[in-house]
């Protein structure tokens, strides 16, 4: 497959660390899938700004907690591109929720969101970067995987999980030329709608040495260095970019 162009799938794509980083794959030359679960607006426009780089670019709606709509985003992006070589797992829910308080539907929602759908989009891809010998699965962790916090046991788990999912796919893939890793973010500023979450970054930064919030171009840098060849032999490992926030 000479003639296959690169391609990257990142889901919740529509702003802040999900647009920088689909933009840093779209300055690579790579075609796009952009992803979100309700504002398609967002999505179009990061994809407007993805073809001026001069790509391809393409928006697949679709809630990735729901596997219906995960396997059907993934159908999607593999038929549209010819094969995803990039899969970035941003979509995320982080919710607070007392541990004795949360019900069962709450506790998968999470899960779901934030484990199950970067599982079941690197089944639907491996395939295709097995074929082809390359390709990058990056997904994100955040310091609620690094301290756990309260009421976030859920979120805490699920970020967890995806760090030993990247691990053990680096592990059995980096033989047929394809890395996994994770990033772990300190508090990044951005578009956030959530009050709750925007006054979460606020107080998180207040334990940042630097004294300020990153933001999305600083995590989209790491993005950029894991899918060039100056980053094929970082495999299996978790990044922290996060001001030197203590871990």
């Amino acid at each position: 497959m000479t003639d296959h162009t690169r391609a990257a799938l990142v889901t919740g794509s529509g702003r802040n660390i999900g647009r920088a980083a689909a933009l840093a794959c779209a300055s690579q030359g790579m075609n796009v899938v952009l992803n979100g679960a309700s504002d398609r607006a967002a999505c179009d426009a990061v994809a407007q700004e993805a073809r001026a780089l001069g790509v391809k670019a393409e928006v697949i709606m679709g809630d990735v907690g729901d596997k219906v709509a995960c396997d059907d985003l993934a159908t999607r992006a593999i038929e549209t591109t010819g094969g995803i070589d990039v899969l970035i797992n941003n979509a995320a829910t982080r919710p607070s929720d007392a541990f004795l308080e949360m019900s069962d539907d709450d506790w998968e929602r999470v899960i779901d969101v934030n484990l199950n759908a970067a599982v079941r989009l690197a089944r639907a891809c491996l395939p295709g970067m097995v074929d082809r010998g390359w390709g990058r699965i990056i997904n994100f962790a955040g310091m609620n995987a690094i301290h756990g916090y309260n009421g976030r046991a859920h979120v805490s788990v699920s970020k967890h999980g995806s760090w030993g999912l990247v691990k053990a796919l680096g592990k059995e893939f980096g033989p047929k030329g394809i890395t996994a890793n994770i990033i772990s973010p300190g508090p990044i500023g951005g578009d956030h709608t959530d009050p709750k979450m925007a006054a979460h970054i606020a107080e998180t930064a207040t334990r940042v040495p630097m004294g300020r919030v990153g933001t999305p171009d600083e995590i989209a840098g790491m993005v950029s260095y894991l899918i060039s060849d100056a980053g094929a032999f970082m495999n299996g490992q978790l990044i922290q970019i996060n001001g030197g926030a203590e871990t």
